[in-house]
Order: structure tokens, then C-alpha cells, then sequence
């Protein structure tokens, strides 16, 4: 699959960045080796064989134990929240659009 700059240029946009045209050609050229790699891998076979569960970890090495408990309660979540109100975390606008 070729990468165009018109879909490097979309993706900086989603993402709220600003490339310069330079940049957006070296993304092009970097973006598009990575998504050449991915068309490789997929070509691999994988039939029959079985899926990673963990990368870090083994059954030995297992993480705590997924058990049912008591919800935080919506004060407790908001208690260290630096601004807060009507029972939800206030948090400055970051999307100026």
C-alpha cells in the first residue's frame, strides 16, 4: 500500500499536529516502510499456530487474580481530582476546533 501525503496530512490533522511540507515527506517515507513491513507479515503463514497470550509473562509469573469487588464509589474517584464539579473531573479544553 502506498501512503500518500494527502493521508499523512489527514492522520497530522486528526492528531492535532502541524507538519511542515519537509515533514510531511519524511512521514510519508517512514509511515509507509512501516506499513510495507506489515503487508510482509502478513504474509506469514500462521495456520496452526497457537496465540500469544502474554509476552512478559508466563503461568508461573501470573498477575493478581481477576476477582468481582466493590466499584469506587464516585466521591472516592473525585477526591483528588484538582477541579471537579456535578460529580465529574473538570479538565481544561484541549481541542481548539
Amino acid at each position: 500500500m502506498k501512503l500518500t501525503e494527502a493521508q499523512v496530512e489527514y492522520v497530522a490533522k486528526l492528531a492535532n499536529l502541524s507538519l511542515t511540507p519537509e515533514e510531511v515527506g519524511e512521514m510519508v517515507h517512514h509511515l509507509g516502510g512501516i506499513l510495507e513491513h506489515m503487508d510482509k507479515l502478513s504474509e506469514i503463514n500462521t495456520d496452526g499456530i497457537e496465540p500469544m497470550r502474554q509476552v512478559l509473562y508466563n503461568d508461573a509469573d501470573s498477575l493478581r487474580p481477576d476477582v468481582e469487588r466493590e466499584s469506587l464509589t464516585n466521591e472516592a474517584a473525585l477526591s483528588n481530582a484538582p477541579v471537579s464539579g456535578n460529580g465529574y473531573f473538570k479538565v481544561p479544553r484541549v481541542i481548539e476546533r
